[in-house]
């Protein structure tokens, strides 16, 4: 007999502004999440280097959700860049814009060289490290590394202290050690770890390119800054503050953490890189750049992971606007020299900078990797974490604090304390004007407990709402969230929250329906309406 009801796997998405097309299938399976129409061109987001490894969760749909959200609003298609080591001419051809976050995973030659390419011939490409030592898949190898070429303390071999399988791996072929940021862009991510503050040290006016015109403060948590080795090439545009001392450092720096007192001489916190007919901008901080939003497990463990609002703090969020801005502002400049602009000093270096001459200051990985998981071998992830080949639930959850960084020494992940395993049942067909009960599943939680400040919501593509709610099936709230509700876990941790629904007349085609707990977004599903 035919089902008149299905059960949706949860999915956890930020976005109530674009519709994001994502298969409810696993991790492993699902097909690249895409936000926006096609107006501008089309932007790709990395996540074939370990993007997502430890607490990491750097995804268009995830913890990079207002970021690519922020892009697409400005008429770009985003889309996810999937597989491993996947940036290559063909995925970069005829793309306006490459979003690197956080790579884990370092760059095969071969992808380098496409980079560099796709640069020179007119691409943009925006590369977003963290502090040094912010290895999240524990391979030894952190962003700062992977963007810069080679690893701090091991130029000669970048596999140093790998194990066979880890040198023979897939990963790490075509590997190898060398300058290539610092060649090709004039620019290089320096291995300090600053720790929480703000900073109002930014450039302004015809220096500042456009992208500080409203932007007053910028939010630092645990991050690098980076070194400008070509003034004919890069740019500063933001620094950390002035007269900073040691207090200022990470609190789990393994070297000084500040290496100048901060200022011009600590190198800039963002830069910008004009090479050929194309351009290039540098972050040191994922902080600046992630979400609350997670959506994947952790991939070593299985655990929930816990992101933090960095877009929203500050003028973080106008500030990476503006940078979209300015990449994809048509420019005949070749270079940083020929845009007319006051050019920097180079940034003064220790000598442990050198690559050939770079140490260690302490053992890696930091930590050892729990038995049985292989950072080069999905086969190994956990259920729910990206790339997994188990069965398990994809939905991530996070605590909506701000400031922080998703991945200390001290943080091997763990259940963030909120509602976790959402789940819809709703009809399989549904149409515009009818009621129809939602069925909203909670598993697994804490028991006995209350679960308060629940709404509902259906919205279009545009993040229009267009669904109206009941709890007596009678009388329909206006379209928008449903009032906010309350339920109450049995002792398994279980609970249903049970509205009735309905969507306002002449609406065709996919919608979204969201639960959320206060202004935190616990499942996003798609619909379609007949």
């Amino acid at each position: 007999m035919k089902k008149s009801y299905r059960l949706l796997s949860s999915l956890l998405i930020t976005s109530a502004i674009t519709l994001i097309s994502v298969s409810t299938m696993q991790a492993a399976e699902e097909s690249a999440p895409t936000i926006g129409q096609n107006q501008n061109g089309e932007v790709l987001f990395d996540n074939t280097h370990g993007q997502t490894a430890g607490a990491a969760d750097w995804v268009i749909d995830g913890g990079f959700s207002d970021y690519a959200n922020s892009i697409a609003q400005q008429g770009y298609q985003v889309k996810e860049l999937r597989g491993e080591s996947n940036i290559t001419p063909e995925a970069l051809s005829g793309k306006k814009m490459l979003v690197i976050p956080e790579a884990n995973i370092p760059f095969k030659q071969t992808e380098q060289q496409a980079m560099v390419d796709y640069v020179k011939q007119g691409g943009n490409i925006v590369f977003i490290a963290d502090h040094y030592n912010a290895d999240r898949n524990l391979n030894r190898i952190d962003s700062s590394e992977a963007m810069n070429g080679y690893r701090r303390g091991a130029f000669a071999d970048i596999t140093k202290d790998m194990s066979k399988d880890e040198k023979s791996s897939k990963a790490m072929q075509g590997v190898k050690s060398s300058d290539w940021l610092s060649d090709n862009f004039g620019i290089r991510f320096r291995y300090n770890a600053l720790g929480d503050m703000n900073t109002t040290n930014l450039v302004k006016g015809k220096d500042g390119l456009g992208i500080t015109d409203n932007v007053s403060s910028l939010s630092i948590h645990a991050g690098s800054t980076l070194a400008i080795t070509n003034p004919e090439l890069a740019k500063g545009i933001a620094y950390a503050p002035d007269n900073l001392d040691q207090s200022k450092k990470w609190s789990h720096a393994v070297d000084q953490g500040v290496y100048a007192g901060g200022g011009k001489d600590e190198g800039p916190y963002a830069a910008v890189s004009k090479v050929g007919k194309g351009k290039a901008a540098f972050i040191g901080d994922s902080s600046l750049v992630e979400d609350s939003s997670p959506k994947y497990k952790r991939e070593d463990t299985g655990q929930s992971k816990k992101t933090y609002d960095g877009f929203k703090e500050e003028n973080n969020g106008q500030f990476l606007q503006n940078l979209t801005k300015w990449l994809n502002k048509s420019d005949d400049s070749q270079s940083i020299k020929d845009m007319g602009v006051t050019l920097d000093s180079k940034t003064p270096l220790k000598d442990f900078e050198v690559p050939a001459n770079s140490t260690e200051t302490q053992a890696e990985p930091w930590s050892q990797p729990r038995p049985n998981y292989k950072w080069y071998d999905r086969s190994t992830f956990a259920a729910g974490s990206y790339g997994s080949e188990k069965q398990g639930n994809t939905g991530g959850s996070g605590d909506g604090n701000t400031g922080g960084d998703t991945n200390t020494p001290t943080d091997q992940g763990g259940s963030s304390g909120t509602i976790q395993n959402v789940a819809f049942e709703l009809p399989e067909h549904l149409k515009s004007g009818e009621a129809f009960k939602v069925n909203v599943n909670i598993k697994s939680n804490q028991s006995t407990s209350t679960l308060k400040d629940l709404k509902l919501g259906i919205y279009t593509e545009n993040g229009t709402q267009i669904g109206q709610f009941s709890s007596d099936g009678k009388n329909f709230s206006p379209a928008g969230y449903s009032d906010s509700q309350t339920v109450k876990t049995d002792g398994s941790g279980n609970a249903t929250l049970t509205l009735s629904a309905k969507i306002i007349k002449d609406q065709h085609g996919q919608a979204n329906i969201r639960i959320k707990q206060g202004k935190k977004a616990l499942n996003t599903q798609t619909i379609t309406i007949d």
